[in-house]
């Protein structure tokens, strides 16, 4: 796929990717996202791609939906593929009656890369949503950030009333999205909606060293299965769901080669070199939520 609103490159085993449209504020489009997504598909379908890092072209992150289309801007009826019927009632059940934005950030929770967000400034509305299933988030001082869909009429969208109250706390979310006010950067770090803040000129480094850290260490495979475990964790109903997964995780991947060289790197004070690829040596079990106890 060409792409035209979004740069993807990758250097070092890091891909990054930079929401590229700087005259806009980075506003999404449906053009964004379908670029997007395959971002995530080319990250997951490389195996030398170890950490994915996502941020913003210019002053902004993403300052929301493209609005330039008017006051009908969210009015699907008269698109193509329209949800809405002749006689006004609504299709709920079709996939063009699905949002944009949750298109998106459910790709973003299925991936099997670490995902890195570097906020380098305004983030509202989808750039606030589209954050949530990310792993890790770092943000420029400068950033501001808001859930502002109550003040456009909507309500919030991207999945983000499941990620919110697991990110920040039903209190938090409850606060940020009745009011839809834009809040700082502090105010998101002390919330748990970022890990740290840094100066403005120091971002794009200090998102690179957390990269780095994943990609250098660990074993892909490992990572992209602790990933989806810990993500598709928060919504089991019983620690024994928890325990059949992880005695799943132990078996496998004990007697793989990773934990061969893993344990061998350990006693001979090296660096690990880990054979296995997230391409080629996920465990039979995987992907376990497709078993029926799981759905």
């Amino acid at each position: 796929m060409v792409h035209e609103q979004v740069r993807y490159e990758v250097t070092e085993g890091i891909a990054t990717l930079t929401l590229d449209r700087p005259d806009k504020l980075n506003v999404y489009s449906v053009r964004m996202m379908e670029e997007m997504i395959d971002a995530f598909d080319r990250a997951d379908g490389d195996d030398a791609v170890r950490a994915v890092i996502v941020t913003g072209a210019g002053r902004a992150f993403c300052a929301g939906a493209d609005l330039e289309s008017g006051a009908k801007v969210f009015d699907a009826a008269g698109t193509p593929g329209s949800p809405i019927r002749s006689d006004g009632t609504i299709d709920y059940a079709t996939d063009s009656a699905r949002d944009f934005g949750g298109l998106l950030t459910l790709r973003i929770f299925e991936c099997l890369k670490p995902v890195i967000a570097a906020v380098n400034g305004p983030a509202v509305g989808i750039g606030a949503t589209m954050l949530l299933p990310m792993d890790i988030r770092i943000a420029s001082e400068n950033a501001r950030f808001g859930f502002v869909f109550a003040r456009r009429g909507i309500v919030p969208e991207g999945a983000s009333s499941w990620f919110l109250p697991r990110v920040v706390g039903i209190a938090q979310s409850l606060d940020w999205c009745l009011s839809g006010r834009v809040f700082s950067a502090d105010e998101a770090l002390r919330a748990g909606l970022l890990s740290e803040t840094v100066p403005p000129e120091s971002l794009l480094e200090r998102a690179r060293e957390i990269a780095r850290e994943i990609a250098d260490g660990p074993a892909p495979v490992s990572v992209a299965l602790t990933r989806q475990m810990l993500w598709r964790g928060l919504g089991m109903n019983h620690p024994m769901e928890a325990h059949r997964i992880d005695s799943r995780g132990v078996l496998a991947r004990g007697r793989s080669a990773d934990a061969r060289e893993g344990v061998s790197a350990f006693l001979e004070k090296r660096q690990s070199r880990f054979p296995d690829r997230v391409s080629a040596n996920m465990p039979d079990y995987f992907p376990w939520w497709d078993e029926p106890e799981y759905r």
